[in-house]
């Protein structure tokens, strides 16, 4: 097994993650610190070609994939069988891509999708495999290898996907991902209750504001970018739900054999950051980049230096791109 991490910044502490406190400091190499430092700097030059345009997405009209108890709403862009697909997290639809959406689309043939009762994908009325809707879903667009973008609980999504169907995923980039088998600590069950505690919509989306964690505080635009999001979609955070329970990640990490990028916003909750070393550590070819000034959710707090970052690392791997 070969480990690489690379940090930059100081970790801090984010959501819809759990994951148990790694003892240690993290491990990094004076060549990889050269390669991050690259990575980060060429980043910002990829990304400025393409910066001056809105932030607004303006996204394609999109279409869904018939299920079993559901369906699910995708929009694409671009054509052939390979693509990136973003997988969105546990607390909000495929919106959170939008800023940078126009990016990967510019780059990539690109695919979003909201999961089950999220965004415009109705609840489920059966039980399901969460897993399972990605291979429908690639399996409707004629996708034939697919590197997997994931955040948070959409991080173990893909990593099941890439257990079960490790032929089709060609890397893996995992945003403060979430993974069972790992023990949550006892300050962040405290916090998921406290957030989630009510039934009301408007105080649902006002404690999930104010989680320090999951934006840092005073990116006022990201946090209004949220509330839309959230204000918009109120069943994002109400739908019921019936994903059926997978093995365990933790003890099968080592089957997954693909590239793999693992990035967390410094001001992420330690359990992240916890499970995240874990990761880099069990994970063969993996690499981990702590992303400065940043929460949960990095994307919408600074959605060029996330992109840089994953377009670089596909680049890196020979990702086609359009």
């Amino acid at each position: 097994m070969r480990e690489t991490e690379v940090q930059i910044g100081n970790p801090g502490l984010g959501r819809h993650t759990i994951g148990h406190r790694v003892a240690g400091p993290c491990q990094e190499d004076a060549s990889m610190r050269h390669l991050t430092a690259v990575l980060v700097f060429v980043s910002f030059l990829c990304v400025r070609a393409v910066s001056g345009q809105s932030a607004n997405p303006g996204a394609a009209p999109g279409g869904f994939v018939e299920l079993e108890g559901s369906r699910l709403y995708y929009e694409e862009c671009g054509s052939g069988p390979d693509a990136v697909v973003l997988l969105h997290d546990g607390g909000a639809n495929s919106g959170v891509w939008n800023w940078v959406w126009p990016l990967f689309c510019q780059r990539f043939h690109t695919i979003r999708y909201d999961r089950r009762g999220f965004g415009h994908s109705p609840e489920t009325t059966k039980p399901y495999y969460e897993a399972n809707d990605v291979a429908a879903l690639l399996r409707d667009r004629k996708i034939s290898r697919a590197a997997l973008i994931a955040s948070s609980h959409g991080g173990e999504v893909a990593m099941n996907f890439a257990l079960r169907y490790g032929e089709q995923v060609s890397d893996l980039v995992l945003v403060g991902p979430a993974a069972s088998g790992f023990a949550y600590s006892e300050h962040f069950l405290l916090r998921e209750r406290d957030t989630w505690h009510s039934n009301k919509v408007d105080e649902l989306i006002e404690a999930t504001l104010h989680d320090p964690y999951l934006i840092v505080p005073s990116h006022d635009e990201a946090h209004k970018r949220l509330r839309d999001l959230l204000s918009a979609s109120p069943q994002d955070l109400t739908h019921t739900d019936m994903p059926l329970p997978e093995k365990p990640v933790l003890p099968r990490l080592h089957e997954l054999h693909m590239p793999t990028l693992i990035l967390v916003g410094s001001a992420d909750i330690a359990d992240n950051h916890a499970v995240s070393g874990a990761l880099v550590m069990a994970i063969p070819q993996a690499m981990r980049i702590v992303v400065p000034d940043t929460g949960h959710l990095m994307y919408l707090e600074k959605p060029e230096v996330f992109f840089g970052l994953v377009d670089r690392f596909l680049t890196a791997h020979r990702f086609p791109t359009r």
